[in-house]
């Protein structure tokens, strides 16, 4: 479930500063009882002013009906009766012998309510704060709520260290008893920490203890992390923290005496002070566990860190703590407490350690219950559960169950919260909220160029097709010069153990040019069966069985004579093959769609069977790791190889050429058709794709190379996200080194031959399918290298 805080806070600080107001304003209190002050009967009531609220409305709130005998205390009830339904700014009551008559002058209603000119609030959290409290159109209008929301607006903005803000409201009248309601808000900028200074620190230098501070001195990165804005609650978390930071180091008796927060003339400069008293150093004398464990106590004294002798950190003891609980909430002890008991000896300068154990009742879940999974069916989300109804609560479980929901793709956000079921101690329902987001893509293109006419695509794939989790992709692509037609479905679950099975079907006909490759067309056509059965939470194994058939045309003067010796060489252009690949892999990231931590990595081994035309493997390793630096960094560093050859004899033909020569022509070594290729977004980034690596020319003295591939490949790269620069999980931006090159075989691996770029990319989930934009200036690169700086690759979603 997404929850907005900040939302949440505006709308029940305005909804505050309205519970004091009082009824109806202190001068409506001067309303007139004309008439005698001698009791009467009323014999009628007549309502007069009255235009939009119904006379039925009136006489509801009006405790005076026709009968009642009425005297001046009478009167004054009715009034200010009146006045707290909030629909009218003056009531008076007057007499016209046994008439009671009630004049009413009603408050106007807002026509338009307009907000402008507001960045750090936005507009949907301001306007349902004020609809929550009753300024909104169509509402009645009342002035004081007015200026009291803007007082209120005002300190949030100063809150926020906008001391600047200007809040303008104009009230515009209309006909039939209306108003406009328009709020200028003139934000301003916020004001600047310029200096910080702690007073009392003899033991420390400054700057180790204020490294961590939300709140920062001006400095070259403030324009990314806005840590110089002065907040009053990020300066609360940092004094926090500052105390937090001694009692880390053993300084117990550690205090903040005072702290000042000054403000230069323009209300642009900040300047923090804070004195404390560092007071002594503390060492822990002893350490001991009480309490019920469950367990053996000898297995919980291992999780305590804290030792005697140590220098006192309260977080090495809110670890032990936290280690202590994870451990019994994983047999069931969901409401495990520790209790820490410190006994300070102020004299020796040591700290005793009781921790007292609570384990509470053990747990059990009743029901897991899944929340926004519109278009995915419970079943999809129950077989990832590691944590079942009926069985005892496990943390571990539950928090491995919402990894295997983010794993699965389907969605944006997953959260997870344990709910006591009412009435009973020792049971509680987890539920996942979960958010989807778009698990299909529909991709439509038509285009027309000289070379290949008029061209067609339409690719329609599916990752959780009908909400059922079976992934299938449909693609059709036609041109003067390319035919394409591709089917693959796969089932993750064929068995009920995860043993998942797919097919993949293929028909291509297309001219190779189109991809950067050497020139020459082919027909092809594939058939598979792909197996892959899990064997522990992040390890897998896969087996694919397929037959294909590839038919290859050549011609001699736009075809690299070395593709054309090697067709030359077999005698046959037609290619059959018996196909198998091995495979492991290994997913242990902490989030699929935007991972901060964990790793993936899969090695593979594809075969050409005895008995294909050709005999020949490849092996392939990718390997991706992500590293948390920090909450604004997140380093991922990638390695990617690739090695094939042949395993056959060799084939060598002599050929005799038209004017009588002979040559030797050879097939040895990967088929030509199976080289690996680099360059582009999926490499590296800033040359043009599939252009780095060997070239061959098409006749002897070409001035016009093609690239042929190789049959190594070795990239790496280095990539800094910054995920808190944009203020969305949807996308990311970063900056990356891309390094790497193909190779014709391990001999001729050269260093000084690899390639590499940097620059920075953006990745969005965006609600038309994902898009990956990357910018490259080529750092290591040859004059035959082809550039292509900006790149960009998308699809449409639905």
């Amino acid at each position: 479930m997404t929850r907005h805080p900040a939302r949440r806070l505006l709308a029940l600080a305005l909804a505050s500063a309205l519970v004091s107001a009082p009824a109806f304003p202190v001068w409506a209190q001067s309303a007139v009882t004309q008439g005698s002050v001698e009791p009467f009967t009323v014999t009628d009531i007549r309502l007069d002013g009255l235009q939009r609220i119904s006379a039925g409305t009136v006489f509801t709130y009006l405790p005076i009906e026709r009968g009642d005998t009425v005297d001046q205390a009478r009167t004054g009830e009715a009034i200010r009766a009146l006045y707290k339904t909030g629909f009218f700014e003056d009531v008076r009551i007057d007499r016209q012998g046994g008439i009671l008559i009630v004049t009413l002058t009603e408050r106007p209603a807002i026509n338009k309510l307009t907000v402008t000119g507001n960045k750090d609030l936005k507009t949907e959290d301001l306007m349902k704060g004020l609809k929550d409290i009753g300024l909104a159109e169509g509402e009645t209008f009342d002035r004081l709520s007015l200026d009291r929301v803007t007082q209120e607006l005002t300190r949030q903005y100063q809150n926020r260290g906008k001391y600047n803000v200007e809040l303008t409201p104009t009230v515009s009248r209309l006909d039939r008893n209306r108003v406009d309601v328009t709020i200028a808000i003139k934000e301003g900028k916020a004001a600047k920490i310029r200096h910080i200074n702690l007073i009392g620190n003899e033991k420390f230098e400054d700057k180790p203890i204020v490294e961590s501070w939300e709140s920062a001195e001006h400095n070259w990165l403030s324009w990314y992390r806005r840590d110089d804005q002065y907040s009053r609650e990020k300066l609360s978390g940092d004094l926090e923290k500052l105390n937090s930071w001694y009692l880390d180091r053993g300084y117990v008796d550690f205090s903040i005496d005072s702290t000042q927060v000054s403000m230069s003339p323009d209300r642009q400069d900040m300047f923090i002070t804070a004195g404390i008293s560092e007071g002594d150093q503390y060492k822990v004398s002893s350490v001991q566990v009480t309490g019920d464990t469950i367990l053996p106590k000898e297995q919980i004294e291992k999780l305590v860190v804290v030792k005697p002798d140590q220098i006192f950190s309260r977080r090495l003891l809110e670890f032990s703590s936290e280690a202590i609980t994870a451990r019994l909430a994983n047999i069931g002890y969901a409401f495990a407490q520790v209790n820490p008991i410190p006994d300070v000896d102020k004299e020796s300068k040591t700290v005793g350690i009781n921790m007292q154990v609570v384990p509470g009742p053990r747990v059990n879940v009743r029901r897991v219950v899944f929340k926004g999974n519109n278009r995915t069916s419970d079943e999809v989300l129950r077989r990832e559960m590691r944590q079942f109804e009926g069985s005892w609560y496990s943390q571990a479980a539950i928090d491995r169950s919402k990894i295997r929901l983010q794993g699965l793709g389907y969605f944006e956000t997953v959260d997870v919260e344990t709910q006591p079921v009412s009435g009973s101690s020792d049971e509680v329902d987890v539920v996942y909220n979960v958010k989807e987001t778009t698990s299909g893509s529909f991709v439509f293109g038509l285009g027309f160029s000289q070379l290949s006419g008029l061209t067609a695509q339409v690719q329609l794939s599916q990752t959780n097709f009908l909400g059922s989790g079976n992934r299938i992709s449909v693609q059709a692509q036609r041109s003067d010069y390319l035919q394409r037609y591709d089917f693959s479905f796969v089932n993750p679950y064929f068995t009920d153990t995860g043993v998942s099975l797919g097919y993949n079907l293929w028909w291509r006909e297309f001219d190779n040019s189109d991809y950067n490759t050497a020139q020459y067309t082919s027909t092809s056509g594939a058939g598979q069966m792909v197996l892959g059965i899990p064997i522990t939470e992040t390890d897998s194994v896969s087996a694919m069985l397929g037959i294909d058939s590839n038919e290859i045309f050549t011609f001699r003067g736009s075809t690299p004579e070395s593709i054309v010796d090697y067709i030359d060489a077999l005698g046959q252009r037609t290619f059959h093959a018996w196909r198998m690949e091995l495979g492991w892999a290994r997913q242990a990231l902490d989030n699929f769609l935007t991972p901060t931590r964990g790793s993936v990595q899969r090695i593979s081994a594809e075969v050409a069977l005895p008995g294909s035309t050709v005999e020949y493997y490849k092996l392939n390793y990718n390997y991706s790791k992500f590293w948390p630096l920090s909450r604004h960094f997140v380093l991922n560093t990638r390695t990617e190889l690739g090695y094939g050859d042949s395993y056959g004899d060799a084939t060598t033909r002599v050929l005799t050429d038209p004017d009588g020569t002979t040559r030797v022509v050879t097939a040895d070594g990967l088929p030509f058709f199976e080289n690996f290729y680099a360059g582009g977004v999926r490499s590296v980034r800033g040359f043009t794709d599939n252009t780095l690596g060997p070239r061959d020319v098409p006749f002897p003295g070409s001035t016009f190379s093609q690239p042929i591939g190789g049959s190594l490949k070795t990239i790496g790269s280095l990539e800094m996200y910054f995920p808190t620069l944009l203020d969305t999980p949807a996308a990311r931006v970063s900056t990356f080194f891309d390094v790497g090159n193909v190779y014709d075989g391990i001999d001729n691996w050269d260093a000084g031959e690899l390639r590499s770029s940097a620059g920075v990319a953006l990745m969005w989930r965006s609600p038309m399918g994902p898009i990956s934009i990357s910018y490259a200036f080529p750092l290591r690169k040859e004059d035959e290298d082809e550039i292509e700086r900006l790149q960009f690759t998308f699809g449409g979603s639905f």
